[in-house]
């Protein structure tokens, strides 16, 4: 086994029983059910940071002239769904332009299939990647860094085969495609190891499943985007509400599309039976990344304000967290 192989297993899938690591995880205090986190971690860069943004929240023309608010969308065929929520916002065409670089990013968490409603649903990330080839781009990637075994946890979720598909370039993670860059005045965050992947790109569309999890109480937009950093995921755990949004002021997705098609409904992240998850056939889209959490966590039927990274980034001005303020525009496909 590689170094590699052996930083992307699952520690639930080694000869260690769940029952000890999980007390292994709780005896250093970061609380047990967190655990499978704190051993996925890439090793440190030596040289300069390097900055990669401005603090400041994200403009409505840094958005791409998308309809502002939320748009939902329910209904069985998830292709159709993805469809006419972008036609809904306006076209991607508002964003993606000829030869643009366009990332995908999906949650491939775990080596789990798409019944089981931990990863983002495949379908709708072969849309999203049709359409925005359709829309000129002059290459797709699509990628996550996996807390599970990352060759079974891309097998099982379908995402590499419906992307690739669709033409998508697909990549597999490794420590070489991280570099460190410096998050200007970050509240908790000064630097940290960035996806090169993402460092090139012009147009990012941030695509969360919707799920419980141990830590955050939700997996949402927010929480999705860890898996563009290369640092040991467990030095995030500390206030890790802040630190979400001071990735968030820096990387900024032009889109999130939630998919809650299916929801897991507890046992995250990981989940496993089938009867933690619920299908509700719904995939959201906003420009504004904290009035799409906060849907999700309406939608899932928990206070947004339990949520870790909404209300720390409704304080920093990052988006609307009232969603008595925010358009919501929702959409039925039958059949």
């Amino acid at each position: 086994m590689s170094e590699n192989d052996q930083e992307n297993k699952n520690p639930l899938e080694t000869p260690q029983t769940r029952q000890q690591f999980l007390k292994i995880m709780g005896a250093v205090g970061l609380g047990t059910a967190c655990g499978p986190f704190l051993l996925s971690s890439c090793a440190p860069h030596a040289q300069e940071p390097q900055v990669i943004g401005e603090k400041q929240p994200p403009t409505t023309e840094e958005r791409g002239g998308l309809k502002e608010g939320i748009v939902a969308v329910t209904g069985k065929d998830y292709r159709a769904v993805v469809q006419k929520g972008l036609e809904s916002m306006g076209g991607l065409g508002l964003i993606v332009k000829t030869g643009d670089i366009v990332v995908v990013k999906p949650n491939i968490g775990w080596d789990k299939t798409p019944e089981q409603g931990v990863n983002t649903h495949p379908d709708v990330v072969a849309e999203l990647v049709k359409q925005a080839y359709i829309c000129g781009a002059g290459e797709v990637r699509v990628f996550d860094r996996t807390c599970g075994d990352q060759a079974m946890s891309y097998k099982l979720s379908g995402i590499p085969q419906a992307a690739e598909a669709e033409g998508a370039k697909v990549i597999k993670i490794t420590k070489d495609r991280f570099d460190t860059y410096t998050i200007p005045d970050g509240v908790i965050v000064s630097d940290f190891r960035y996806s090169l992947d993402v460092r090139d790109a012009n147009v990012i569309i941030n695509v969360p499943c919707l799920k419980h999890h141990c830590l955050a109480k939700l997996s949402l937009g927010l929480k999705c985007l860890m898996g563009l950093v290369g640092d040991n995921r467990s030095t995030w755990h500390p206030n890790i509400g802040d630190r979400l949004v001071d990735l968030w002021t820096v990387v900024r997705p032009q889109l999130t599309v939630l998919d809650a098609t299916r929801i897991l409904l507890s046992h995250g992240p990981w989940g496993g039976d089938l009867s933690y998850v619920k299908w509700t056939d719904t995939v959201a889209f906003s420009t504004d990344p904290i009035a799409i959490d906060t849907y999700g966590a309406r939608l899932f039927g928990m206070d947004p304000m339990e949520v870790v990274g909404i209300a720390e980034g409704y304080q920093r001005g990052l988006g609307e967290m009232d969603l008595t303020k925010v358009n919501i525009e929702q959409l039925t496909i039958e059949g």
